[in-house]
C-alpha cells in the first residue's frame, strides 16, 4: 500500500461532506470512496470520520490531517501548474478581489488590457470594500489599499496614495477654517467606513474620532456631499484631485497630512504565483504607477 493511498478520497469526502458527491467529483464508484477512506483510517489507526445515515463530518483528528492533506494537494497542483506555465503562454481562469471605486476606476481597465492581450485568460473579479479571505475563497490575488492588517499573505506595493482633508468653499466660509486637529470637533464630517482619521503630528502618527451626520461607503458619495457644502472630508486624492485643481473643494489641515500610504497586490504565501497572475501583477505595478 502506498502512502498517499486513501488520501485523495478522503479530502473529497472532507470537502464534499458525503461519500457520494466525492465518488462523483473523482468519477469512481461510491464503494471505491468507502473503501480507501476505511483502509486509511485503519493505517493511521485513526477514526476520521463521523458517519450517520444523514451527514457526514470531520472528526477532530480527522479535521487536524485535512488541514494537512489539503496543503499537500494545494501544492502538488501548484507544482504542476507552475511546470506548464513554463512551456504555455499565460492561459486560465484568474480568481481577483478589489475595492469598488478604486477597482472600477483604475484595475479592472488594467485587468482588460490583460485579457486583451493573452485572450486565453479568463477573469473572475469581485469588487468588494469588505476584506475577503483569498484563502477559503480560492482566490489568486487581492487589490487592497492603505494600511495591511498583519497576515500570511505575501504584499507587493503597487503604486501610493495621499489623503486629503478638504471642504468647499462655501462650507468654510460659514463654518470657519480647521486650524488644528481638535477644531474637527467643531465641524461636520463626512464618514467613510472608519470613523477614525490619520494624521501625523510633530512626527507622531495621531488618530482622531470624527462624527457627522452622513457616514457611507461610497467615496462618490463622500465627495458628492463636500462638493455640496455639507462637511469636512477625507478621502484620498484620486477622488479629489480635480476638484482641489478646480477649486471647488480647498485643503485643510495640510500641516497634519501623513505620508502616501500603499496600494497593494496581495497573494497568498501557500501558493504558487503563476505566470499569469505574475504578468498580471507586473502590468499592474507598471500602469498604477
Amino acid at each position: 500500500m502506498m502512502p498517499w493511498d486513501g488520501v485523495v478520497e478522503f479530502v473529497a469526502v472532507a470537502q464534499t461532506e458525503s461519500f457520494t458527491q466525492a465518488a462523483s467529483r473523482l468519477g469512481i464508484s461510491t464503494a471505491q470512496v468507502s473503501r480507501q477512506v476505511s483502509q486509511l483510517e485503519n493505517r493511521l489507526t485513526t477514526k476520521l470520520f463521523y458517519r450517520t445515515t444523514r451527514k457526514v463530518s470531520l472528526t477532530e483528528e480527522g479535521a487536524v490531517y485535512f488541514r494537512h492533506c489539503r496543503q499537500v494537494l494545494d501544492g502538488l497542483e501548484e507544482a504542476e501548474r507552475a511546470i506548464s506555465s513554463l512551456h504555455q503562454s499565460p492561459q486560465g481562469l484568474i480568481r481577483m478581489t478589489a475595492p469598488v471605486t478604486y477597482g472600477e476606476r483604475f484595475v479592472m481597465p488594467i485587468v482588460v488590457n490583460f485579457m486583451e492581450k493573452y485572450p486565453q485568460v479568463e477573469v473572475i473579479c469581485e469588487l468588494t470594500n469588505k476584506q475577503l479571505d483569498l484563502v477559503d475563497g480560492s482566490y489568486d490575488l487581492a487589490i487592497r489599499l492603505g494600511r495591511l492588517a498583519d497576515s500570511s499573505l505575501v504584499a507587493k506595493r503597487l503604486t501610493s496614495r495621499r489623503q486629503y482633508v478638504c471642504a468647499s468653499p462655501a462650507y468654510l466660509q460659514q463654518y470657519g477654517v480647521p486650524e488644528t486637529l481638535a477644531d474637527l470637533n467643531q465641524h461636520h464630517c463626512l464618514i467613510g467606513t472608519n470613523s477614525h482619521w490619520h494624521f501625523d503630528e510633530q512626527g507622531k502618527e495621531k488618530v482622531i474620532k470624527v462624527q457627522g451626520r452622513l457616514q457611507c461607503s461610497s467615496g462618490l458619495t463622500l465627495l458628492d456631499a463636500a462638493l455640496r457644502g455639507m462637511g469636512v472630508v477625507q478621502l484620498p486624492g484620486y477622488y479629489v484631485n480635480e476638484a482641489i485643481k478646480q477649486g471647488q473643494l480647498v485643503v485643510v489641515l495640510a500641516p497634519f497630512q501623513q505620508a502616501k500610504e500603499g496600494i497593494w497586490a496581495l497573494y497568498p504565501q501557500n501558493r504558487h504565483l503563476s505566470a499569469k497572475v505574475r504578468l498580471l501583477v507586473d502590468m499592474l505595478s507598471d500602469e498604477l504607477a
